[in-house]
């Protein structure tokens, strides 16, 4: 079946949260949204933030690439500068999901990009959730809030996800790779 990213991505957040027995206004509720955003979304004629989907994804307990990555079989290529962008509402960051955590594995991979300006700030995802990160391009500054560590190109970082923390771009095009392990 051929869907477009937001109705796959719509399909998913009503999935979820059917499953869960939540209704919209509760969910919204709970992520801090309006009821009328959780709508749209699910109705596929709104246009989602990173940050929205986090915040459905840690009320429903769920992986983030539940909600953006059906399941495939097969061989799978994303090329450089295709896939499903999905931007941020307060900073200049930007999430590609590469590949989703196949079922009994809890792991999903993403490339990130981001330009200088404003950090992106996270909220705790999931518990036991850690964050590896791989600079690929530019010079980025990442972690724990008040624990964050810089990092140029081919520099690794790994730490907690399931607590507050930051990505700030401090150089143009800054890119890297973002496996998000859940436990």
């Amino acid at each position: 079946m051929n869907r477009t990213p937001l109705a796959a991505i719509a399909a998913a957040v009503r999935r979820e949260r059917t499953l869960r027995e939540l209704s919209l206004g509760e969910l919204a509720r709970r992520a801090g949204l309006a009821k009328s955003t959780v709508s749209q979304l699910e109705a596929g004629t709104g246009n989602p933030s990173v940050e929205t989907l986090w915040a459905i994804a840690v009320v429903l307990d769920v992986p983030f690439s539940r909600l953006v990555d059906p399941p495939e079989r097969g061989v799978r290529v994303v090329r450089a500068g295709q896939g499903v962008v999905i931007p941020s509402d307060h900073s200049p960051f930007t999430g590609t999901l590469l590949a989703a955590c196949p079922p009994g594995a809890r792991r999903d991979l993403h490339v990130i990009t981001a330009e200088p300006g404003p950090a992106r700030s996270a909220h705790a995802h999931i518990p036991g959730t850690t964050e590896h990160l791989v600079v690929t391009a530019g010079r980025w500054r990442a972690g724990p809030e008040g624990d964050e560590v810089e990092l140029a190109p081919g520099d690794y970082a790994c730490f907690p996800g399931d607590q507050p923390h930051t990505y700030q771009a401090l150089a143009p095009s800054s890119a890297a790779v973002l496996v998000m392990e859940y436990v």
